[in-house]
């Protein structure tokens, strides 16, 4: 059989020539499950053509027109740019099939579009959905923990088409991997809040490494993993057997409970370049970020502190931060945050706002109270647009708090200020570009807090009073998608929300793209 794959980063069609942010960084987000089944598809025999879209072309143009099976893996946010796709290949009757993150979140509103619904999968299950041997609709999972991902010798060709260019690999190139599955953690928005942690095998481990340091030295290797090194000793033991001149760089997201001061010099001699850990509230999730019962002031000057230690030893460091939870409230949060950015601006501070992902006990508790915006597309489940509506804030003063913090952290002075810190060139050079991109973010923050204070129905739809979808949000629907908004009228726009509990706890077992 001819099978097709494609990965969608992107949720639009391009509107512009040249995407320096696609290009340099969007385009690293590819997943490992997509090169799974196309490293599986090929090993039980089928001809696969495996792409990419992160807003490089027409995503329709990437794909050949006669494939007999279309694996679609998609983010929530992409996940109309999938339905369109589905629509199209189903009408010449190909075989649709749509994994990842939005498919595990929101199987029943996916099955109105794909032949089959993958929440868990492995290439026993791949081979039967190729066999033909369900009947769709089909939500399917394999019901079996994944003990193992194919190599990535085997997914070679799959990454080369994805972060090289032009056959070889460009210094923004990299190479994804995973040491482990699932976290210990049960952070109540996070999709792998009830996942089982489970390390993948240490012979893999190294035999990746090893063909990676051989055959490409210097290639950034990027952990997939939800929280990597939480058995920190022995996976840094399998990344220390390999030789000092050989081991590649890596980036990876951890807790700062993990990366505690006695383990952080193995970090600096496995050579890691790039952490991420989850600092999320000033107000919750304390114990992920290694600070104990503590919060608000004192929870700011230990993490601070904890990041200094950190800094010494790993040049790039990005903190995580979740604005709006409900514990969140008054000034203070804010007023923490932008005290973070200033005293710490050779780190990046990412700002997240609550999304309500299927499966989560966010979305579970938010769908009960009513606080979900029922016919928000979910084409804007993500930053900077609320899909629900936020305890302690009303939406006008939540939007002037977004982009409040925005300022701080995409300010001139604070511009030069990361260009004159000791981070190597290519940290700064990534900041200065996340820093541009904020702008754009910034710009979009305004037009919706200008829509709140000017526009009563536009307020009514995010206070939660009004269910009609405001033609502010059709019509950035339809602009995003181009050709493609034709084929979703209003009713396919219109999000189907399963009940509270109704989410299958199995299919929190998953391959968490990043």
């Amino acid at each position: 059989m001819f099978v097709g794959i494609i990965d969608l980063l992107y949720d639009r069609i391009p509107s512009r020539p040249y995407d320096p942010y696609g290009f340099y960084f969007r385009k690293q987000f590819m997943g490992i499950a997509p090169q799974a089944v196309a490293a599986w598809c090929r090993q039980l025999g089928h001809r696969v053509h495996y792409c990419t879209y992160w807003g490089q072309a027409d995503p329709l143009s990437l794909l050949p027109n006669d494939v007999d099976v279309l694996f679609v893996s998609s983010y929530t946010q992409s996940s109309a740019l999938a339905y369109a796709l589905a629509m199209i290949f189903r009408r010449r009757g190909t075989l649709t099939v749509i994994g990842g993150p939005h498919a595990r979140s929101f199987s029943t509103d996916c099955a109105r579009f794909f032949d089959v619904v993958v929440n868990d999968c492995d290439r026993q299950l791949l081979n039967d959905i190729l066999r033909r041997r369900l009947d769709p609709p089909a939500i399917v999972s394999s019901g079996r923990p994944l003990k193992d991902v194919p190599s990535v010798e085997e997914r070679m060709p799959e990454i080369k088409i994805a972060s090289f260019y032009r056959g070889r690999p460009r210094a923004a190139s990299f190479v994804p991997l995973l040491s482990s599955l699932g976290c210990p953690y049960s952070c109540n928005f996070c999709v792998d809040w009830n996942s089982t942690y489970v390390t993948l095998p240490t012979d893999r481990l190294h035999a990746d490494l090893d063909f990676i340091s051989r055959h490409y030295p210097k290639l950034v290797v990027a952990y997939h993993d939800p929280n990597f090194a939480v058995r920190f000793d022995s996976t840094m033991d399998v990344m220390m057997r390999i030789p000092v001149g050989r081991r590649n760089p890596y980036v990876m997201e951890s807790s700062l409970s993990i990366l505690k001061a006695g383990r952080l010099s193995r970090l600096a001699e496995t050579n890691c370049v790039y952490v991420a850990p989850g600092i999320e509230s000033w107000t919750d999730y304390s114990n992920k970020a290694g600070t104990g019962l503590h919060t608000g002031r004192r929870k700011l000057e230990r993490v601070i502190g904890q990041l200094e230690i950190l800094g010494k030893y790993v040049s790039g460091i990005q903190a995580n931060f979740i604005f709006g939870a409900d514990t969140d409230q008054g000034s203070e949060p804010v007023g923490l945050t932008k005290e973070f950015i200033r005293r710490m601006p050779e780190i990046w501070p990412s700002i997240n706002i609550p999304t309500a992902y299927g499966g989560t006990p966010l979305y579970d508790q938010l769908h009960r109270e009513g606080r979900i915006l029922a016919s928000m597309p979910f084409s804007f489940y993500y930053s900077p647009y609320l899909a629900t509506t936020i305890k302690h804030y009303d939406p006008l003063t939540f939007y002037d708090r977004l982009i409040e913090l925005n300022r701080a952290r995409a300010s001139g002075a604070m511009l030069l200020r990361r260009l004159a810190t000791r981070t190597s060139p290519a940290i700064r050079f990534v900041n200065a570009v996340r820093t541009f991109d904020t702008w754009f973010e910034l710009q979009e923050l305004r037009r919706i807090r200008l829509m709140l204070a000017s526009d009563a129905q536009f307020r009514a739809f995010h206070e939660g009073r009004s269910k009609t979808l405001p033609t502010f949000y059709a019509s950035l629907f339809e602009r995003r998608l181009g050709r493609f908004a034709e084929l979703l009228p209003p009713d396919a726009r219109r999000p189907i929300l399963d009940p509270p509990g109704a989410h299958n706890p199995s299919a929190e077992r998953r391959l968490r793209v990043t």
